[in-house]
């Protein structure tokens, strides 16, 4: 599926580094790391007039990335929150919001490589734009498994939520020219570990599976979905899954914060049913909740 670009975000205002800029005037430095070498981090978030999903997750998440790839001059949580509040308020946005939330290690004094090239301070950037989920959850998407591997701990460690997209990028690229909607990416070992853009999770005889994280972000929904299934007696287990274990399975599922929980209907051209009663038990308790799992920014 095809992101549409909304009117209404034509006149937005941005956040960058010191504060609002309209959309057309919102820049950085072509000496910014993220220009540069894909060097920064960042969070999708999802806004409800309850508040931010899982902000303070987010967050620390964004806080851990920042400190693995050692940057400095990072943000504090209240200053980023500040600026999230603005942005919004800005903007006039309570609802129907996606912010992309990104942090670059910030502007170089000349090009290169080398962190210590960046004197100038990190670059936090907020990006709220009026975005609907990006799947119809009702239809479901069909995916495709790619050549494209997950990442390994041993190359680039999928736990850092970092701008270095190419890996997932070129999965996706496979989808689109096959005509399906996301890529399905194994590991390293061939088991499954995520679509391009979010986690996975399957129901199989009554319990639902979702992979090991070893080579996939260990997504916020995804835990959402986990700590839902297990405050109301649900099964579910963490294990190995393979390709064929998927085009079997009951139901299947993908989870995010673009598109929060959307049926899997097709793998390979394998149609996978998404009226399976404990998937759609799963997904009701989820979006019967969301709402309480939003943090206020005041």
């Amino acid at each position: 599926m095809l992101q549409k670009q909304n009117p209404k975000n034509k006149n937005i205002q941005v956040y960058v580094k010191d504060g609002l800029y309209p959309r057309t005037e919102a820049r950085v430095s072509v000496f910014d790391s993220s220009v540069q070498g894909g060097d920064a981090v960042w969070e999708g978030l999802r806004v409800y007039p309850e508040g931010v999903v899982c902000l303070e997750k987010h967050l620390t998440r964004l806080h851990e990335s920042a400190k693995t790839l050692a940057f400095v001059d990072i943000p504090s949580k209240a200053e980023i929150k500040k600026a999230i509040k603005m942005t919004l308020d800005a903007n006039g946005m309570n609802d129907d919001t996606h912010i992309r939330l990104t942090l670059t290690r910030g502007e170089k004094i000349t090009s290169g490589m080398d962190p210590r090239l960046n004197q100038n301070g990190s670059c936090l950037i907020v990006l709220a734009e009026w975005k609907p989920l990006v799947y119809d959850n009702n239809s479901g998407i069909k995916v495709l498994s790619t050549s494209q591997r997950r990442n390994a701990p041993q190359y680039l460690d999928s736990k850092i939520h970092h701008n270095n997209l190419l890996n997932n990028i070129i999965a996706k690229i496979q989808a689109n020219v096959a005509g399906k909607d996301a890529g399905l990416m194994l590991d390293d070992r061939g088991f499954v570990a995520e679509l391009n853009g979010s986690n996975l999770f399957m129901v199989k005889n009554g319990k639902v599976f979702t992979p090991y994280a070893h080579a996939c972000l260990p997504g916020i929904t995804r835990a959402t979905v986990v700590e839902l299934c297990q405050k109301n007696n649900i099964e579910i287990e963490e294990q190995d899954i393979t390709l064929s274990q998927l085009y079997n399975a009951d139901g299947v599922f993908a989870t995010g914060t673009m598109g929060e929980l959307t049926p899997v209907v097709e793998i390979d051209g394998r149609e996978i049913k998404k009226d399976d009663s404990l998937q759609q038990e799963v997904l009701q308790l989820f979006s019967g909740n969301i709402r309480s799992f939003c943090e206020p920014l005041d």
